[in-house]
Order: structure tokens, then C-alpha cells, then sequence
């Protein structure tokens, strides 16, 4: 590796890696060492009574808590419903032949290169009319319909690269194509699925934008939506506001660092035939 991309890796690592540190050490710290000179780069007494406080009884632990459940029931519900629909499409995308289908498949692609944004006054006008803002149905769905396309393409590619002559084997034996796709390509396509679920469960969990103009109050307001708005009703340390930070990436690093083989096996794997 030259030297200069060895500075830029570097320059890239620090980009990434200090913000994170910063936040952690600021949440290990009470608010008069944080706010002390000159600047404590480490925790001189570090404390975990910040965390204490956000797990604890009182309104803001409160509302944290059933955040944190929100977050949690939307994206999951968003991951499973965008997965068995692009597992489905993909499926018949690669695999079967009826008309339109190069043109459908490629106009599904192509509303990806749209500005996600865009779409987040009509989508609101919609959900308005059915009565679906502020609901847990009306945030998955607006989900559904973002990370639909990518999981498509994902798994598309993925199917396309496995051996269609087992497919062929089961299809003699007298196999249906349900019973092909969930007995033999289901099975071989699971690192795929794996990567396209971790995808877009962690794509649903950094989602801000959407979720704050969806859902107005806290019966549906996901972990980040909150936290951004802690501080604009209530008088909030900054070290608490680190710690609930820190807490909110919890998830998203642990599932990145667990499942970081099947991320990159399906991925190579589903881009290469």
C-alpha cells in the first residue's frame, strides 16, 4: 500500500472512529469534568452514573425506554416485511420468465437514484388520508417502500449467481417452484439474506428525517428522534446526552461487528456471477 493511501486509510479511521470516542468519554464523565479546562482527552474519574440515569425512573429513563421499543419494533418489523417481499421478487426476477420483466425490474432500480426525500411530503399526505401517521403501520411502511428496491437488487444478484442445475434437479423430481425456492435456493442463498436483513435493519435504525415528520409524539417516536429532541424540551447535560447516544449505537456496532462474515460473503458473493 503507497503511503499516501496509507494516509488517507488513516485520515479515514480518525474520521470515523473519534466522534465515537468522544461520545464515550463524554458519557463516562460527570458535567463539570466535561465541560472543565484544559480539555480531559481521557476520563480522569470515570463514572457510569449518567447510564444509571437513563435506565432509571425518572421522565426522560422513561422516555428512552419506549424509544428504544419503538426503534426496535419498527425496524424489526421493517426488516422481515422488505426481506420475504425481496426475497420473493428477486426470486422470480432471476428465475422466471413473463412479460415485462427486464423493464419492471430495471424501473424498480432506477427509484433508487430518486432523492429519498423527495417522496417525504406525498408519503405524509398519504399517511394522513388512512390515518396511519403516528402509528407503527404507517412508519414500517414508508420503510417497506425505501429499502425494497436495494434488498431486491441485493438478492437478485445473489439468486442469479447460484446453479440453476439444482434447481432443475429438484424441479425433476417433481419439486414445485415454491418447494425449490424454499427447500434448495433458500437454503444456499442464506448468507445473502442474512447480509440483506443486516442491511436493512441497520439502514431502518439510523432513519431520522422519515420517523420525526411520521410520528409526532412518543408513542411512536423511534431512539433517534427522541434523543435529537431531548434537548429542545428539557435542560439536558451534555454528558447525558452522550450516554443516550452512545446507548442508541449499541445495537447497529454490536450487530455490524457479529455479523460482519455474512455481510461480506453475501455481498461479494451476490455481486459476482
Amino acid at each position: 500500500m503507497s503511503p499516501l493511501r496509507r494516509i488517507g486509510l488513516a485520515g479515514l479511521v480518525l474520521w470515523s472512529v473519534v466522534p465515537i470516542y468522544w461520545a464515550v468519554r463524554t458519557s463516562l464523565q460527570t458535567e463539570s469534568d466535561a465541560r472543565s479546562t484544559p480539555v480531559q482527552f481521557f476520563p480522569l474519574s470515570p463514572t457510569l452514573d449518567n447510564y444509571r440515569a437513563l435506565l432509571g425512573d425518572s421522565e426522560i429513563a422513561s422516555q428512552i425506554k419506549r424509544s428504544a421499543w419503538n426503534i426496535v419494533i419498527e425496524c424489526g418489523a421493517a426488516t422481515i416485511v422488505t426481506v420475504v417481499l425481496a426475497t420473493l421478487a428477486a426470486y422470480a426476477f432471476a428465475r422466471m420468465t413473463f412479460p415485462g420483466r427486464k423493464v419492471l425490474f430495471y424501473t424498480i432500480l432506477a427509484t433508487m437514484s430518486l432523492p429519498a426525500y423527495t417522496t417525504l411530503i406525498p408519503l405524509y399526505r398519504i399517511m394522513s388520508q388512512f390515518s396511519l401517521v403516528n402509528t407503527y403501520t404507517g412508519i414500517v411502511l414508508v420503510y417497506v417502500s425505501g429499502f425494497l428496491p436495494l434488498a431486491t437488487w441485493v438478492l437478485h444478484n445473489y439468486f442469479s449467481s447460484l446453479p440453476i442445475s439444482l434447481e432443475e434437479a429438484a424441479t425433476v423430481d417433481g419439486a414445485s417452484r415454491l418447494q425449490v425456492l424454499r427447500h434448495v435456493v433458500l437454503p444456499l442463498a442464506r448468507p445473502g439474506i442474512i447480509s440483506t436483513a443486516l442491511i436493512t435493519f441497520l439502514f431502518a435504525w439510523a432513519q431520522f428525517l422519515f420517523p420525526l415528520v411520521l410520528s409526532s409524539d412518543l408513542s411512536t417516536q423511534p431512539l433517534t428522534v427522541v434523543i435529537a429532541g431531548l434537548q429542545g424540551r428539557h435542560v439536558v447535560p451534555v454528558t447525558l446526552l452522550d450516554a443516550a447516544g452512545v446507548l442508541a449505537i449499541v445495537v447497529p456496532v454490536g450487530l455490524a461487528l457479529v455479523f460482519n462474515r455474512y455481510i461480506v460473503d453475501g455481498l461479494l458473493a451476490g455481486s459476482t456471477r
